[in-house]
């Protein structure tokens, strides 16, 4: 049997730190909880992002929600990716029940409901802030990795955003991208070329093809104005507590490009606007992805590239990832690498491939004289967890087995009315849910195109009537040309000739004249 002095002095050791920190729970041994063995968060190493892993209901959801009120309180700003649609409950307050007050008392602690700071977020126009970008703002490179293209039709994207930027042409959503895709293939081909040297029609068609596909996931609503400012996700309530944006994604599960293009822009501008801050006493942000394996199965190759460059880079910003997800194998191995909290709850063991996953899981945690942790693993109850993590100094702490807090603020989701009202005295949504469609490459173009139509037909009319009017027969060939005005020319003509051959007595004589003539 472990030793429990040893237990609590290695779990006490491990736990404390000098900056600021919060309580999740308390370590168990052989199944009981040690309340005198705290397990703290220090908030100075949350920049270092996390994992939070284990079957479905198994409370991995409530777990992330509990850290999150937790990082509300001490001024960090969250933001939730929630797939599920069970987290908009964070927004109201908690309720006591009887298995939230056995939890307390057995942690040694005090339950206190409450609600937290909550802006909700939308893509695809539900109820909430809705979230866009301009094409412009995500530059050739990233829609080219988003379009999965090769790097001769890549070439062609960034040859568009080239033109469109030498002709002042605003690239504002996939309507104006489609209509110069279109453009620089038919009318201005021949300016294109001349200008930036010859393109394949094949490519352009391959460009469309993919463009009309994202499309069809809903794209047309992302890409637009007014477009989303990622300085408003770390934004601190009137109360001092961080703001929580819950982006409601629950209807992008069939939709992984639309996804992939939300979270290749929103890293991206987050990295690119974000300055270097190095180690700062708690995170500027803290983002969790909840139902990661969705991204991570359905994710293109640029997608999980892109996550893998951010992890390792943001961190320097003071930004913190976390992964919420069911099987920690679903997380790509070097983004795994890049990351300092696990926590993690049951996982199940039903077939070969399950216990060969739950072995390698096992492996990835530091050995332990108290638990076997493969057989742990299985055995955990719900809203418990193995956690481990990286202190101040970055060395990994003791794995402990904790049963979690619960979460203060309600464990379900938000009614319609609820949700009004919090659009309703939402700043965000007033300043972001209005559409608008400024003039851009789409209009430009279509009335650049139409002008020249309008002038190619004023050209061809006057053209036309000057040839007509060559070619009309004037006033004196009309009549000269009448057949009955030909017929009486001729019959005076005829006239006038003999009249004149009579007077130089040239004039003819009748035969009968001539007949009488002769014999006489």
């Amino acid at each position: 049997m472990p030793n429990k002095d040893a237990f609590l002095q290695a779990i006490n050791n491990g736990y404390t730190f000098k900056g600021e920190s919060v309580k999740l729970g308390a370590a168990m041994l052989d199944g009981e909880v040690v309340a005198e063995a705290g397990i703290y968060l220090p908030l100075k190493t949350l920049n270092r992002h996390g994992l939070i892993a284990g079957a479905t209901g198994t409370g991995k959801t409530k777990t992330l929600q509990v850290i999150s009120e937790f990082l509300s309180d001490n001024s960090v700003p969250v933001m939730l990716m929630d797939i599920k649609g069970d987290l908009s409950g964070i927004a109201a307050m908690g309720t006591e029940n009887d298995k939230i007050k056995d939890r307390y008392q057995k942690l040694n602690c005090a339950y206190k409901p409450a609600l937290f700071p909550t802006e909700l977020m939308t893509l695809t126009g539900q109820k909430g802030v809705h979230l866009r970008a301009t094409v412009s703002e995500f530059g050739p490179v990233l829609l080219s990795k988003i379009l999965e293209l090769n790097d001769t039709q890549g070439g062609i994207v960034a040859l568009i955003f080239k033109y469109c930027d030498d002709n002042r042409l605003p690239l504002l959503n996939l309507k104006d991208f489609i209509k110069v895709l279109q453009y620089i293939g038919d009318e201005g081909k021949t300016e294109i070329e001349k200008l930036y040297g010859k393109i394949s029609t094949s490519s352009t068609g391959t460009i469309l093809r993919k463009v009309i596909e994202l499309q069809q996931q809903g794209a047309d609503i992302f890409f637009g104005e007014r477009s989303f400012e990622v300085d408003d996700l770390m934004r601190i309530a009137d109360d001092g507590r961080g703001m929580i944006s819950v982006l409601r994604v629950t209807d992008l599960q069939d939709k992984p490009k639309l996804f992939s293009t939300f979270m290749l822009q929103m890293l991206a501008e987050l990295y690119a606007s974000s300055p270097e801050e190095g180690d700062l006493d708690k995170p500027k942000l803290v983002i969790f992805i909840d139902e990661a394996h969705l991204i991570f199965n359905e994710a293109s190759s640029a997608l999980l590239q892109q996550i893998e460059t951010i992890v390792k880079l943001i961190r320097s910003k003071g930004i913190g990832i976390f992964f919420c997800t069911q099987n920690p194998m679903d997380v790509p191995a070097s983004v795994l690498a890049q990351l300092g909290l696990k926590i993690q709850h049951a996982l199940r063991a039903f077939t070969a491939a399950d216990r060969k996953v739950i072995k390698q899981t096992a492996e990835n945690y530091p050995e332990t004289e108290f638990y076997k942790t493969e057989d742990l693993i299985t055995q955990m109850g719900i809203g418990e967890a193995l956690i481990t993590m990286l202190n101040e100094k970055g060395i990994p702490t003791p794995l402990a087995h904790t049963m979690l807090c619960a979460p203060r603020s309600r464990m379900d989701i938000l009614i319609d009315e609820e949700i009004d009202a919090i659009n309703t005295g939402s700043k965000m949504v007033a300043k972001y849910n209005k559409t608008i469609d400024s003039e851009s490459a789409y209009e430009i173009l279509t009335a650049k195109l139409q002008e020249a139509a309008e002038k190619s037909a004023e050209e061809d009319t006057t053209t036309t009537s000057k040839k007509a009017e060559k070619e009309a027969p004037s006033t004196f060939e009309k009549v000269a040309n009448n057949t009955i005005v030909k017929s009486m020319v001729r019959t005076g003509g005829n006239i006038i000739v003999r009249s004149l051959l009579g007077a130089l007595g040239l004039g003819g004589r009748s035969r009968s004249t001539k007949s009488k003539g002769w014999f006489n």
